[in-house]
């Protein structure tokens, strides 16, 4: 009786100490990921407030960092399931997430070919791009597997 106790609560220690290491392992990817975040954004700020630059209209490009993930989101919710059979749902909003990241490189460009901004201006935001954009890629990856029923909004 008393054995069956003894391994009962080291067992249960045991089961504690992993939850504990597992959400310690969400909490530094989450860091990780804010820190990336931040550096996509400095980088965009750099491009946009260097005195050689001194232009802030590639601060728009925040409306597609803004804008990105919500097609995924949506298909999340009322798509059935993201890893099986594609549908149309699923295949349309990562169309529209694919524009919108599109949109979000060629704006610099544009505004680069058109003189609108320096060149090198273009080259630091479409550097802050490449950095948001993979952050909010790797978020998905880390944390879409997430058991968050959606039933409950």
């Amino acid at each position: 009786m008393v054995q069956d106790k003894r391994e009962w609560y080291l067992t249960k220690v045991y089961l504690e100490s992993q939850k504990h290491s597992l959400s310690f392992v969400k909490l530094i990817e989450l860091i990780t990921l804010a820190f990336s975040a931040a550096v996509g954004i400095t980088f965009l700020v750099l491009g946009c407030a260097i005195p050689a630059y001194n232009n802030w209209w590639p601060m728009f490009v925040l409306i597609f960092y803004v804008l990105s993930p919500i097609p995924t989101m949506v298909s999340r919710r009322l798509a059935d399931s993201l890893d099986s059979a594609s549908s149309a749902l699923v295949e349309f909003c990562i169309f529209l997430t694919t524009g919108i990241v599109i949109s979000a490189c060629a704006l610099p460009i544009v505004l680069a070919h058109r003189s609108v901004i320096e060149w090198g201006a273009c080259g630091l935001v479409l550097s802050g791009n490449v950095v948001v954009f993979v952050t909010i890629l790797t978020y998905f990856i880390f944390f879409g597997n997430e058991d968050f029923d959606y039933t409950m909004w």
